[in-house]
């Protein structure tokens, strides 16, 4: 629950009148280590009977319900469809969603820490980071009773390749194999180079964090019935999957998605939560849209909302509704993205720093955060630019004094023409525009038509073009041109154009960096993954190769500085805004206790069912029991 004094008045006003006496939020101890549970009696005694056919209702003060995730019908619920849509159970990214399957352990991005989840301790590497060994709670077990063992685990990734899943396709290349040595134990081993070492060590924590552990005894049963052919392997519905989270199936059709608590749980033994989550049911609605969703969610319809919500703020300042935030204050979320203009460095003049640094430093970043983000994003006084998101684990990893003097705020007008002048940088022709050797500077700003947000920021950053004597103007394809344009490597239609990067996530700063600066996508026919404007720098690439394989925290901090320092005085792209890895919105009608900053819990602002963002669910009170 909030404290500001203004929100706090708008809950006890609002809540009392629609539900009773508020209850006051009890703090619950801090998570360090291991995860920390709330009281056992915070979960409602009331039980429902499972109800398997529509139409039913769910009991209001045992069902939590979302909004901003699921749309449609869900497909399937195996992990190895390649199109489940099926986001409330399955979405396989740095932070899992682990209601229904789990992953051997849960990141944290707002430390960068691992927690063990099936995971017995912490992942333990041999000398030269060939192998990783990697132990299972004894306690862990599948909703059917029967134990997560590590055949469950190496059956899991030998699927995968068996039948090339997406899974299978993504770390093929750095996973060699996992090998159950005992039933509680596994070793996952590295694909090694030529000259004997891991590939890529950090890949092998990403997949411990993302990928579900299956149970070999049910999915083999799905081979069966699949006759060996992939497609049917993979494209199986499974609605009857047997998996090892703290929700199970229970309905879901083109209108709404229920999970059931599990209530023999193995979560529950004092070697992990120590009690079952409180929602006895997590529901989401299929709204027809956005508005819908969020007509809703104000009518306190809708608990948990994943959606952008233009001035939220608003929702209790001046409609004095129970809505919170993770932050009281904007940015209202943790940013954990940072969407960013590319120079087209084929273009004439961006092959000249001083062009794309003026260019840089010219554009009103502020005016974007409050225009296209309606302020939900800390400035670039606040969180100075580097290609690392407002998180303490990453922004630890740099020096920030030796980066100062090449940062910029924006809106420098001025310093922008200083740059451009004594670069020698005029105009020689009395046009108003400054040119290189006779050639005006001229360069068309782009993204998406439709993307409102984006294309506000376009126009922002053509502005300051015009500013400091550079004709920029917009130019607002559809995305089915926009993309695939983008995507061909050399292109030449488009000369500074704007993308997206990498979220928070246990490779992280590392994998984010490669893709804004490695050197390898330039090589390539088809480029979707990043380096969209053809840099390379060779010291770079060098330190690009050598992050993944150090392990030395004073090594790395010195490589993920230096290379920081490349990119600001290289700008070969930059970042037009911090952007939250997903919003999270809570209305305190029904529920509260929601994550937020400061509450000492140490839970992410991820909707409470990805990655350590669960921990929620374990904490999270009803107003009126």
């Amino acid at each position: 629950m909030k404290t500001s004094s203004w929100k706090f008045l708008a809950l006890v006003l609002v809540v009392a009148m629609a539900l009773g006496t508020l209850i006051a939020c009890v703090p619950t101890p801090a998570v360090e280590n291991e995860p920390t549970a709330a009281p056992a009696t915070n979960a409602p005694a009331t039980e429902a009977p499972v109800q398997t056919e529509a139409p039913f209702e769910l009991p209001r003060n045992e069902t939590l319900y979302f909004a901003g995730l699921q749309w449609g019908r869900v497909k399937s619920w195996s992990p190895y469809n390649p199109d489940p849509n099926n986001s409330m159970a399955i979405s396989q990214a740095s932070s899992s969603r682990i209601t229904l399957h789990e992953t051997l352990y849960m990141y944290n991005m707002l430390d960068g820490k691992m927690y063990p989840l099936l995971a017995d301790g912490d992942y333990v590497w041999n000398a030269d980071l060939t192998q990783m060994t990697v132990k299972i709670k004894a306690a862990a077990k599948w909703s059917d009773g029967t134990p997560v063992t590590a055949e469950d685990v190496a059956y899991t990734y030998a699927t995968h390749l068996k039948y090339a899943s997406n899974t299978g396709n993504e770390y093929k290349d750095y996973i060699e194999k996992i090998e159950a040595v005992d039933p509680s134990t596994v070793v996952i081993y590295a694909k090694l180079n030529e000259e004997g070492k891991p590939v890529n060590p950090l890949m092998l924590v990403e997949y411990i964090g993302k990928v579900y552990v299956t149970q070999k005894a049910y999915f083999e049963g799905v081979e069966a019935t699949a006759n060996g052919d992939a497609d049917a392997f993979k494209n199986a519905a499974c609605d009857d999957v047997i998996g090892s989270g703290p929700y199970k199936v229970m309905y879901s059709d083109d209108q709404k998605l229920v999970l059931v608590r599990d209530d023999n749980y193995w979560g529950q033994d004092a070697s992990m939560w120590g009690q079952l989550a409180v929602p006895k049911y997590l529901a989401h609605i299929i709204y027809a849209d956005n508005n819908a969703a969020q007509v809703a969610f104000a009518a306190g319809e809708v608990d948990v909302c994943q959606g952008f919500i233009a001035n939220i703020q608003d929702l209790w300042l001046t409609q004095g509704l129970p809505i919170s935030t993770y932050m009281d204050e904007a940015p209202y979320g943790v940013c954990a993205s940072i969407p960013t203009a590319w120079y087209n460095l084929k273009s004439p003049g961006l092959d000249n720093v001083a062009v794309r640094k003026a260019i840089a430093m010219a554009v009103d970043y502020d005016a974007i955060i409050a225009n296209a983000m309606t302020n939900q994003s800390p400035t670039f006084t606040q969180v100075p630019r580097s290609m690392m998101i407002p998180t303490d684990g990453e922004q630890a990893l740099l020096d920030h004094d030796r980066l100062k003097s090449l940062q910029w705020a924006g809106n420098d007008i001025e310093g922008a023409k200083k740059l451009l002048d004594e670069a020698g940088i005029v105009d020689t022709n009395g046009d108003g525009y400054r040119d290189i050797d006779g050639q005006n500077l001229e360069y068309n700003a782009c993204c998406p038509n439709g993307w409102t947000d984006w294309q506000a920021a376009m126009e922002i950053l053509a502005a300051a073009g015009q500013n400091i004597g550079i004709n920029i103007t917009t130019n607002f394809p559809e995305a089915d041109v926009f993309l695939p344009t983008v995507f061909k490597t050399g292109q030449t239609d488009y000369d500074i154009f704007m993308m997206w990067n990498d979220s928070a996530g246990p490779t992280q700063p590392w994998s984010r960096i490669r893709k804004f600066m490695s050197s390898e996508f330039t090589t390539l026919e088809t480029n979707g993954t990043g380096n969209f404007g053809g840099y390379v720098n060779e010291e770079a690439d060098a330190i690009i190769k050598q992050i993944p394989t150090v392990t030395d925290p004073e090594q790395l901090k010195e490589l993920y500085t230096r290379i920081n320092e490349i990119y600001l005085t290289d700008v070969p792209s930059f970042g037009l805004m911090y952007r939250p890895d997903q919003f999270h919105a809570v209305n305190e009608s029904v529920w509260t206790s929601f994550p937020e900053q400061g509450d000492g819990l140490n839970i992410p602002p991820l909707v409470m069912i990805n990655g350590y963002g669960i921990a929620g669910l374990y904490h999270v009170e009803l107003v009126n029991p």
